[in-house]
Formats: C-alpha cells, sequence, structure tokens
C-alpha cells in the first residue's frame, strides 16, 4: 500500500503526531525521553525548524513547528525521528526499532487554532494521568525548562495580534515578515 503524501506549504506551522513501533512505552524511560528533546532541540538550535510546543508521551510524540525555508516538514520528522533513533542505539550499545514508520500532521489555521493545540499538547499527560498539571509534567514544553520559538503568522493564518497566550520559557523573536526568515535560519542565540 502506498504511503499518503504529505501536504505542506512553504512557512506553514505543524502540528505533528508520531507514534513508536508497535505504540510499545518506551519513552516512559526517562534517558529515552530526553534524547528525543534533545534531538528535537539540537535540529531546531541548527536552524532546521522553529519549535513552538511538544510533548514526550510514553507511546508517541506531539510537536508543532515550522520547517526553516531549506527543510521540508517530511525531513524536519526524519531529523527527529532519525537522529533520536541513531543517538538511543548509541547510547544503549543495540539497535532496537523506536519510531513507527510515518507521522500525521495538521497545519495550524489561525491564533485560535494554534491555542488549541497548545492546549492539547500541555493536557495530554494530564489527560493521561502521568502529572496533575501540565507544568508538572517534565518531557513537555509547558515544564518551562525549553526556550521556545514563538509562532510565525503561517500563510492565510491570522497575524499575530494583542492577545499573547501564556506560554512559559518563550523567547521573544522579531515579528516582521524579512526578520521571520532571518529567524528560520539562524540558530537561537544563548
Amino acid at each position: 500500500m502506498a504511503r499518503p503524501k504529505h501536504r505542506t506549504n512553504p512557512g506553514a506551522t505543524y502540528f505533528v503526531t508520531t507514534d513508536t513501533w508497535q505504540r510499545r512505552t518506551i519513552f516512559r524511560n526517562a534517558e529515552i525521553a530526553a534524547t528525543i528533546e534533545e534531538k528535537i532541540f539540537h535540529y531546531r538550535d541548527a536552524g532546521n525548524f522553529l519549535v513552538h510546543r511538544h510533548v514526550v508521551m510514553p507511546d508517541h510524540l506531539h510537536v508543532i513547528l515550522t520547517p526553516g525555508s531549506s527543510t521540508s516538514l517530511g525531513k524536519a520528522v526524519q531529523l527527529i525521528k532519525g537522529g533520536s533513533s541513531h543517538q538511543i542505539g548509541k547510547r544503549r550499545g543495540s539497535r532496537f526499532p523506536i519510531w513507527h514508520e510515518g507521522f500525521t500532521e495538521h497545519q495550524i489555521r489561525d491564533r485560535r487554532d494554534f491555542e488549541a493545540h497548545v492546549n492539547y499538547i500541555d493536557h495530554n499527560p494530564v489527560k493521561a494521568r502521568l502529572a496533575l498539571t501540565p507544568q508538572e509534567y517534565v518531557h513537555g514544553s509547558a515544564s518551562g525548562r525549553f526556550a521556545l520559538d514563538p509562532w510565525p503568522v503561517a500563510s492565510g493564518a491570522e497575524a499575530l495580534g494583542t492577545k499573547q497566550p501564556d506560554t512559559a520559557g518563550l523567547k521573544p523573536r522579531p515579528s516582521g515578515s524579512r526578520e521571520i526568515e532571518t529567524a528560520l535560519l539562524r540558530p537561537l542565540e544563548g
């Protein structure tokens, strides 16, 4: 059976979900979950994409990201999955399947859609009874441990307005369109 083609638009932001191989709960292991996060932010810092939110659940990953101008959505997910699989195998001294093939994506349409997906990601560990509050769950961006990128205006999306969501750990970024393009290409400072 043919793999479905991902429809992606340049400059767009996506809510991405990808599962572990056979939905095994291997991300319950704190070392493995931390490796996933390490790779997400390594490739973000290298300028491959912006990261707006993430959560590593026991058997899947949710992330909201905006691919860089030279990185497709598929390549961004491949970097995260391939980089983390390689690092986990290296650290554990063995090779075993980590990820299920493929991923699902949803293009963020506007501010309301973005905030709904942020809320979904933040509350996923609470709903799964892994934490009492989103901030309590260590392997998610609601914990405040990660410098996140503000959401750039995606093509056709509602412009950033006066209402800014409560997003712990955000680093300020420029809001002009030329500055956003520059921000997509350079690694984050400090």
